[in-house]
């Protein structure tokens, strides 16, 4: 794995500034530096925008009691795109572009992502709570009880494994 990032650390660099020399040859010097400021400003807009509707449907996602997973896959794509569209280079340019799209993250998350986790499986998760004995649990309720206290109802799960329940007030 280090050896493939090394690679790809030492090429992609070496081929965006070959792609740069080359577009500044054919288009002069000014409208390649141009070219490269009109990206890094287009991107980031894009990236405001983007990452403003990928936090709402977030908050969307959490409202409706689901886990947000490809909710925080766009979020993250988001991010690593508009750092690509912040570096000099064309390749660079156009997989930020890329990424900014909606469906261009679909067809990353659907083939690439597909690869590269393929042989995880399935996840599981699990949780432990422990009591403690009622002195203790006293004298630490003691300490809060100027807090207002948030009971939540007992969460409840459906068949797809995602929370019910709602927080209430005493």
């Amino acid at each position: 794995m280090f050896l493939r990032l090394l690679i790809l650390f030492i090429t992609v660099p070496l081929v965006e500034l070959y792609l740069l020399l080359q577009l500044a040859d054919v288009t002069g010097a000014g409208a390649t530096f141009l070219l490269v400021i009109i990206t890094g400003i287009i991107g980031s807009a894009l990236a405001k925008r983007e990452g403003v509707m990928a936090w709402q449907k977030f908050q969307e996602a959490l409202r409706a009691g689901r886990v947000p997973g490809a909710e925080i896959q766009d979020g993250l794509m988001i991010v690593f795109a508009a750092a690509l569209l912040l570096t000099p280079g064309l390749l660079t340019d156009a997989v930020g572009f890329l990424l900014l799209v909606p469906l261009g993250r679909k067809l990353m998350r659907k083939y690439v992502f597909s690869r590269w986790f393929r042989g995880f499986g399935a996840v599981q998760i699990r949780s432990t709570t422990f009591e403690s004995n009622s002195s203790e649990r006293a004298s630490e309720e003691s300490k809060f009880d100027d807090f207002p206290e948030f009971p939540l109802d007992e969460p409840r799960f459906n068949d797809r494994m995602t929370v019910e329940g709602k927080a209430t007030r005493r």
